[in-house]
Parts: C-alpha cells; sequence; structure tokens
C-alpha cells in the first residue's frame, strides 16, 4: 500500500513568476522566481516540509517552476496549474533594479484555496504571505481572507511585504491590515521608507509593533545586517556574514525562509539562533547567481567557519 505524504508544516502562499532579466541591447535571460515560491523553495530545501500555495501556466514557464519545486521538494499538492498565461517581471535594467509585470488574466490570480489538500489547516505550524500577490485582484483579497481565518484558528502568520512598484500610496492600510495578524513581520529598510516615507526608522519601527505587539520584528539592512525586535523584550543586532556576493538577488527570501525553517525544526534554538540561521541562509543565497536556495549542509557550514 502506498503511504500519503504527511501535510506540510509551513504553507506559504502567493505568486511564482519568470523573471526577464535584459542582458543585452536585444537579449534576455529567463529565470523562475517570485519572492513567495522563493521564501517556500528556500524552506523546502532546508528541510522542512513546506507546501506552496499559488498557481502557475501550464506553459514551459510554468513547468520550470513545477520542475524547480519538484527538485526543491515542495509539497505539489498546492500547486495548481491552469489554462492561463504566466506572470512576468521584465526587468530592463539591473542597477539601480528597473522593472514592469507582464500580468493581465495571468495564472496566478486563478489560485483557488478551495482546492487545496483536506486538513492542511490542521496541520499547518506557520503560513507565510506577502509581496505582489496581496495587491493582485482577485487573489489578493482571497489571501488576505484566507490569512484571517487561519489567524483566527490559531495559526501564526509571518509577514514579508517585500514592496514593489505595484505597490501604490493605498498600501499602507493594507500593510498595517497584514502585519497586525502576523506572529513574524520580515522587513526591509527599503520596505519600512515606502511603507512610511515620512516616519524616521525608530518611529516607523514603534508604530509597527503597536499593530503587532506579539510579533517578532525582522528589520534588514542589507550588507550591515538585520536587528531583530522580540515581542516585550529589547532588541538585539544580527551582523550580516562576510560572503563573496555574486549578487543579493533573493537574500531577503533566503532570510525569512530560514528564519523560518529554523524556528520550526529547531525549536530549542532560541531567537538569537534563529536570527543566526536566517542571516546565514542569506548570506549563502548571496554567493550564488539568482534567487539561490541553500542547504542545511552550506548554512551549517558558513555558521560552523564563523
Amino acid at each position: 500500500m502506498t503511504s500519503i505524504a504527511p501535510l506540510p508544516r509551513l504553507v506559504v502562499f502567493g505568486e511564482a513568476l519568470t523573471d526577464f532579466v535584459r542582458t543585452g541591447e536585444a537579449s534576455w535571460r529567463s529565470v523562475a522566481g517570485g519572492a513567495c515560491w522563493n521564501v517556500a523553495r528556500v524552506a523546502a530545501t532546508l528541510g522542512l516540509p513546506t507546501g506552496w500555495g499559488g498557481a502557475v501556466s501550464e506553459d514551459f514557464l510554468g513547468r520550470e517552476i513545477v520542475d524547480k519545486s519538484r527538485e526543491a521538494g515542495l509539497d505539489l499538492r498546492f500547486l495548481q496549474v491552469v489554462a492561463r498565461p504566466p506572470l512576468v517581471a521584465m526587468v530592463h535594467e539591473l542597477s539601480p533594479p528597473r522593472y514592469f509585470f507582464l500580468g493581465e488574466g495571468a495564472a496566478d490570480l486563478a489560485f483557488d484555496a478551495a482546492r487545496l489538500p483536506a486538513g492542511w489547516e490542521a496541520a499547518c505550524e506557520f503560513a507565510h504571505f506577502g509581496c505582489i500577490s496581496l495587491v493582485r485582484q482577485p487573489l489578493g483579497a482571497q489571501l488576505v481572507a484566507l490569512a484571517q481565518r487561519l489567524h483566527a484558528a490559531g495559526v501564526p502568520l509571518s509577514f514579508d511585504p517585500n514592496c514593489r512598484n505595484l505597490m501604490g500610496a493605498d498600501y499602507p492600510p493594507l500593510f498595517e491590515r497584514m502585519a497586525a495578524l502576523a506572529r513574524v513581520v520580515k522587513l526591509s529598510d527599503e520596505d519600512l521608507r515606502h511603507v512610511y516615507p515620512s516616519l524616521p526608522v525608530d518611529q516607523a519601527l514603534a508604530r509597527v509593533r503597536g499593530l503587532a505587539p506579539q510579533a517578532v520584528l525582522l528589520y534588514t539592512r542589507g550588507g550591515e545586517g538585520m536587528s531583530v525586535h522580540p515581542p516585550g523584550g529589547a532588541g538585539f543586532e544580527q551582523p550580516a556574514f562576510a560572503v563573496p556576493v555574486a549578487d543579493t538577488v533573493g537574500a531577503g527570501d533566503a532570510c525569512v525562509g530560514g528564519f523560518l525553517a529554523s524556528l520550526l525544526a529547531r525549536p530549542d534554538a532560541g531567537l538569537a539562533g534563529h536570527a543566526r540561521f536566517a542571516a546565514a541562509t542569506a548570506a549563502v543565497a548571496c554567493t550564488r547567481a539568482g534567487a539561490y536556495a541553500p542547504t542545511r549542509a552550506e548554512v551549517e557550514a558558513l555558521l560552523a567557519s564563523a
């Protein structure tokens, strides 16, 4: 008799897409990506049973995401393939990044939470949300409602705004709505400026803390490291690991994926241990071009050598 695999401990909801990166005047390179899918792939590659809840196209771009999801060990019962065009990001400049999205009627919008495997909510120990999926309708409204339902059921939530140019002047109320549901809020210095452009950093972080008094706040600053703010306690700094950097694509996704994997797989490591593991995961991701998903062996090797 064939055994049925247990349902995943972590489920990540949101977009997967294909980046078309300009490499010359008339040449482009396609790369499977998407912030939420990256988070899921990182956690799964680190060995945590993880599902990615999203929809992709049935063409060759969607098949690449399915293949890479399988390679990472993601639970494919959560991935939906639909007869819609792919979601695409056209990255026409790299420094600084400049991009636009092609996604009218795209596959990501067809995700249907009602098709998820029976019993998944009871098995889920953490659910993650973020990035452009929350502002692409009707997907965004469905995911916010799902986050609210999980929160009401006592499932801890993680939230990474991962702001992009689709988040306009009406985004801060949505950010605050999601932050108020979360037990982990990871946001970068760029995110904080995007959401609260007129507030100094300390005041902006205090506002987030007021919204989410029970959350761990991870405030990342690239090569300067991150500050970790536990609920009801003093914050501390987690320096970035010194590594040879190929690029920083997906480093933030690797950070939150590493943090959630550590939180669930190493419950006795303590907050400082989880933050250090997250920073090491992000650092390893930076040593490889593109949104690389580090293995546990690579992360542990960096931690041992530091």
